[in-house]
């Protein structure tokens, strides 16, 4: 009995957060599908290149986040509430550095891939949108992250139940808006 009480109590905690996501996810696919988006993609070579690794790549890194956010909660080291405490802010402060490493890496890799199969492309504007983006999207991701698990948890949810469906549901939001946003940000300067 006690198996399908635990599933049961999964379940409930699972489904509203997988139901935002699904609203969220249509949203994302209805900015990517947007006439501003076309024409920002039209507008830099390369986009299209590195747009599902810049998705990808916010779910990976900040869902290990998540995950070491719910292990230090429920292992008792990491208190639920924001504070300077030494292990939160190292977490913290790695997934900020691994995500815009990343961001970096992902423009680099799309230069070279256009390089090669098209002759061309701009590395400093491919560079300085993956920047602005990865900037806007971890500062984003890293605030709403944090506080729903901690909120979360204060309130009786497993961080586990709620940190996939978030993660994965934020990167894509955020990460298709703030690529526009950075698209039109550095077009300005380029």
């Amino acid at each position: 009995m006690f198996e399908r009480e635990s599933a049961l109590d999964i379940y409930r905690q699972s489904i509203p957060v997988i139901l935002v996501s699904l609203v969220a996810g249509l949203f994302a696919g209805t900015i990517l599908g947007s006439e501003a988006m076309r024409d920002g993609i039209e507008s830099v070579p390369g986009i299209l290149v590195l747009l599902p690794a810049f998705l990808a790549t916010r779910g990976g890194v900040y869902g290990s986040l998540g995950a070491r956010l719910s292990s230090g909660l429920h292992q008792g080291v990491i208190e639920p509430r924001i504070t300077t405490d030494r292990r939160l802010s190292n977490a913290v402060i790695a997934s900020f550095v691994n995500g815009m490493v990343v961001s970096v890496f992902i423009a680099v890799a799309a230069f070279f891939v256009l390089w090669i199969t098209a002759g061309g492309g701009n590395l400093l504007q491919l560079v300085g949108i993956m920047v602005v983006a990865g900037l806007l999207s971890a500062i984003l991701m890293l605030s709403v992250l944090v506080t729903v698990v901690f909120i979360g948890y204060r309130r009786g949810l497993d961080p586990d139940n709620i940190v996939g469906p978030l993660v994965t549901t934020l990167g894509d939001v955020f990460g298709v808006v703030f690529l526009l946003i950075a698209i039109y940000f550095v077009g300005l300067f380029l």
